[in-house]
C-alpha cells in the first residue's frame, strides 16, 4: 500500500494502518497536533486504517478542516459538561458551524451564570483528557441504547436510518454521543474556547414540533486567537443593526405589537422614504408602470397561482375555512398575481410588450418565531417588487435590464463589492415543489445560465433553492455575523402565465403566452436598511441622513441667526436641525459626532456679520469657514448625485 503524502513524499506498508499511526511514522510532534485526516480530498477520522493506495495530508488546527474536527469535539464536551451540571438536560445534535459549534438541548433556557457552570465543568473534561473512542452499533441496537439513556431526539434520528445501516457513537469517558465524526483522539486536544450565547431553536427546524435551547460556542488552536476573535465579536456586535438601530432610534419592537413587527422612527422612517422616492423614480425612468394594489385577496387568487398549494403555512389566512359559507382572505405574501391581473384588464398586443409594471409592496409572510431578527427577519416588510411581462425574443434583454438596475442600485449605495450572485435551480430530487416537468426546468435553467454568461456575472449554482414557478439569480450579502442573506432577487416564470390565462396577440394574430420576470430593484427595505446599518456602522452617505446638518450656536445671542440658516437649508431640501440648548459648544460638537452626523455648521459673531458657516464634518474634520450659500450648493451637490465620501474617523 503506497501513501503520498501532502509535500509528495510517500509511505508504504505491507498491511492496513491507522491515520494516527501514519501520522507518528512521520513524526511524533505531527501525531500530537493531528485532528484529521484529508484522504483523497475527504475528510476522515484519524481512526481510520487505510488499505489501499491514497493521497494523504495529516490535518492540524492550523488547517480550516483540522479546526473544524476540534469544534466538532468541543461540542461533545459541551454535551458531556451538561449531563454532569443538568442531568436532566435531553441531547439532540451538536454541530461544528463557521467560526464554532452549537449543541441544542431539550431543557429550559440558560442564562450567562449557567454557561459560566458548563465551561467551568467543560475545562476540567478538557483538563482530564478523556480518550475518545468510536464504535458502531446496529440499528436496533442503537436505538435500544438511546432508549435506556432516556435519549428521544437521538433515537427519532437514529429511526430515520435505514434499517441496515450500522451506527456510529463515539465515547469519551461517562459520556457516549450518537455521531458519524470525525474527532479528536483526546479532548487533550481543546487548547481553547467560549460559550459564546444561547437562544431558542425548533427541533429540526420545525415550529410544530418541540423548542430546544441552543448553546453556541467557539474553539481555537491557542488562547490568543480566541482573544481575538472575542474582541472581533465585541466589535460586530457593536455592528450589529439590531443594537445600533435601536441605539440610533431608527427603529424599535414592542411585544405587545409582535414578534417582526418593527416600529420604524422618524429617522428610520426618513432613510427608507429616501430610498423608496429614488428606487421609484429611477424605475419610472426605465419605463416601469406604477401599480397599487390590494394587501389581501380571497384564498381564490393564491389557488390559480398555486401558493395555496406550496406557501399556505407561510401566510397569514383570514377566515375560517371549515365554514363553507365563510369566505376566506389572505394578507398577501407576494404582489405578482395581482399584477398579472392589471395585464389581463386589456388584450395585449406583441407591440405593447415589454409591460414592465413596479410596485411599492407591503407584503406579510408568517415567519416562525425563532426566526425573527431586527430588520432582517420580520412578518411585515416592504419591497421594491415588479413584474415584465415579455416576449420570449425580449428576455435576454429585459433580465439584463433587470440585472443592470438591480447593479446599479448596489453601487449607488456602496454595496455592489459586498454581494455574490447566485443561480438558484430546483431539486430534481424533490419534484413535488415544483410546477411544471423536468423538461421545461432544464431549458429555463439553461436559459438563465445562458444570459448571465453573457452578461458577465460571476456566479455560483445551488438545486433546491428555485422559487416554486422558477430558478432565480439571488444577490446574496452576508450580515455582520457572517449569515448570508437575500438581499436582490431576479425570477424567470414560464408557468404562471399559464395558469392566469395571461396572452398576447402576436404579428401573425395568434394568441401567445408570455414570459414573466418576478424582480425586486432594491429588495426589502427593511432589510437594506439593516444592510446599510452595518456597513456604514451608522456613518451614512450624506443623501441617505435622516439628519444631514446640525446648527450649533455658540451661545444664545446667536440663536437667531442659527434659526436663519436652518431655514435656508430646510428651504434647500436639506435635512437640518438647530442645536438650542445652553450647552457649551464643545459638548454640542461632541453630541453631533456621537449621532454620526455629516455637518455640523458653527455660528457666531463672526459668522453672523459675515454671512458665514464654520464648517465641521465628519469627513475632514474642521472644514473651514464658508458663504452660507457655498455650503448649501457643496452640500446640495454631493446629495443630489448621492456621493460616497470616506469617513475620516
Amino acid at each position: 500500500m503506497k501513501i503520498t503524502l501532502k509535500d509528495g513524499s510517500f509511505k508504504e506498508y505491507t498491511e492496513g494502518r491507522s491515520i494516527i499511526d501514519i501520522a507518528g511514522d512521520i513524526s511524533e510532534g505531527l501525531a500530537r497536533a493531528a485532528c484529521a485526516g484529508m484522504v483523497n480530498g475527504k475528510v476522515e477520522d484519524l481512526r481510520t486504517v487505510l488499505t489501499e493506495d491514497c493521497e494523504l495530508s495529516i490535518l492540524t488546527a492550523r488547517d480550516k478542516e483540522g479546526l473544524t474536527v476540534v469544534r466538532h469535539t468541543t461540542s461533545h464536551v459541551l454535551a458531556q459538561a451538561m449531563k454532569h451540571v443538568f442531568p436532566e438536560a435531553k441531547l439532540a445534535i451538536g454541530p461544528s458551524i463557521e467560526n464554532g459549534f452549537y449543541y441544542d438541548f431539550g431543557h429550559e433556557p440558560f442564562s450567562r451564570e449557567d454557561l459560566d457552570k458548563l465551561e467551568a465543568e467543560m475545562k476540567k473534561i478538557i483538563k482530564k483528557g478523556e480518550k475518545l473512542e468510536r464504535f458502531t452499533l446496529p440499528r436496533q441496537e442503537a436505538i435500544s441504547f438511546m432508549e435506556e439513556k432516556g435519549e428521544p431526539y437521538k433515537v427519532e434520528l437514529i429511526r430515520d436510518l435505514p434499517e441496515d445501516a450500522e451506527i456510529s457513537f463515539y465515547r469519551q469517558g461517562d459520556f457516549t454521543d450518537l455521531c458519524a465524526g470525525p474527532h479528536l483522539m483526546s479532548t487533550k486536544g481543546i487548547k481553547a474556547f467560549k460559550l459564546t450565547s444561547s437562544s431558542g431553536a425548533y427541533w429540526r427546524g420545525d415550529s410544530n414540533k418541540d423548542m430546544l435551547q441552543r448553546i453556541y460556542g467557539t474553539a481555537f488552536n491557542s488562547k490568543e486567537e480566541l482573544a481575538d476573535y472575542l474582541e472581533y465579536l465585541d466589535n460586530i456586535k457593536n455592528r450589529d443593526h439590531n443594537k445600533l438601530g435601536r441605539e440610533m432610534e431608527l427603529f424599535a419592537t414592542v411585544d405587545v405589537i409582535g414578534q417582526g413587527l418593527p416600529l420604524l422612527m422618524p429617522k428610520g422612517a426618513k432613510m427608507i422614504q429616501t430610498l423608496q422616492r429614488w428606487i421609484e423614480d429611477e424605475e419610472e425612468k426605465r419605463g416601469y408602470m406604477r401599480t397599487k394594489t390590494p394587501l389581501m385577496a380571497k384564498k381564490d387568487l393564491y389557488i390559480i397561482s398555486d401558493h395555496w398549494n406550496h406557501y399556505k403555512e407561510g401566510m397569514f389566512v383570514l377566515g375560517d375555512e371549515e365554514k363553507e359559507e365563510e369566505e376566506v382572505f389572505a394578507l398577501r405574501p407576494m404582489t405578482c398575481p395581482f399584477q398579472y391581473y392589471v395585464y389581463k384588464q386589456s388584450q395585449k398586443s406583441y407591440r405593447d410588450l415589454p409591460c414592465r409594471y413596479g410596485e411599492t409592496s407591503t407584503l406579510f409572510r408568517n415567519e416562525e418565531s425563532g426566526e425573527m431578527h431586527g430588520l432582517t427577519r420580520v412578518r411585515q416588510f416592504t419591497i421594491s417588487e415588479g413584474h415584465l411581462i415579455v416576449r420570449p425574443d425580449q428576455i435576454e434583454e429585459e433580465f439584463r435590464g433587470c440585472v443592470d438596475l438591480a447593479k446599479y442600485c448596489l453601487t449607488t449605495l456602496g454595496l455592489e463589492e459586498d454581494v455574490t450572485y447566485r443561480l438558484s435551480k430546483w431539486d430534481p430530487n424533490n419534484k413535488e415543489k415544483y410546477l411544471g416537468d423536468a423538461q421545461t426546468w432544464d431549458y429555463v435553467q439553461n436559459m438563465m445560465r445562458d444570459i448571465l454568461n453573457h452578461i458577465g456575472i460571476e456566479f455560483t449554482e445551488e438545486d433546491g433553492e428555485a422559487a416554486f414557478y422558477g430558478p432565480k439569480l439571488d444577490i446574496q450579502a452576508k450580515n455582520v455575523y457572517g449569515k448570508e442573506d437575500t438581499m436582490i432577487t431576479i425570477q424567470l416564470d414560464m408557468f404562471l402565465a399559464e395558469r392566469f390565462d395571461m396572452t398576447y396577440i402576436d404579428a401573425d394574430g395568434e394568441k401567445k403566452r408570455p414570459y414573466i420576470i418576478h424582480r425586486t430593484s432594491m429588495g426589502c427595505y427593511e432589510r437594506t436598511l439593516a444592510w446599510l446599518i452595518e456597513k456604514y456602522e451608522g456613518k451614512f452617505p450624506t443623501w441617505l441622513c435622516p439628519e444631514q446638518v446640525r446648527v450649533l450656536p455658540i451661545s444664545e445671542k446667536y440663536e437667531a441667526y442659527a434659526q436663519k440658516v436652518n431655514a435656508a437649508l430646510t428651504g434647500n431640501g436639506i435635512l437640518s436641525t438647530v442645536d438650542s440648548r445652553s450647552e457649551k459648544i464643545g459638548y454640542k460638537i461632541r453630541q453631533a459626532r456621537l449621532d454620526k452626523l455629516p455637518y455640523m455648521l458653527v455660528v457666531g459673531q463672526k459668522e453672523e456679520e459675515d454671512g458665514t458657516v464654520s464648517v465641521r464634518s465628519r469627513f475632514a474634520g474642521d472644514e473651514g469657514v464658508k458663504a452660507l450659500d457655498v455650503f448649501i450648493n457643496d452640500i446640495s451637490k454631493e446629495i443630489r448625485t448621492r456621493e460616497i465620501r470616506k469617513n475620516e474617523e
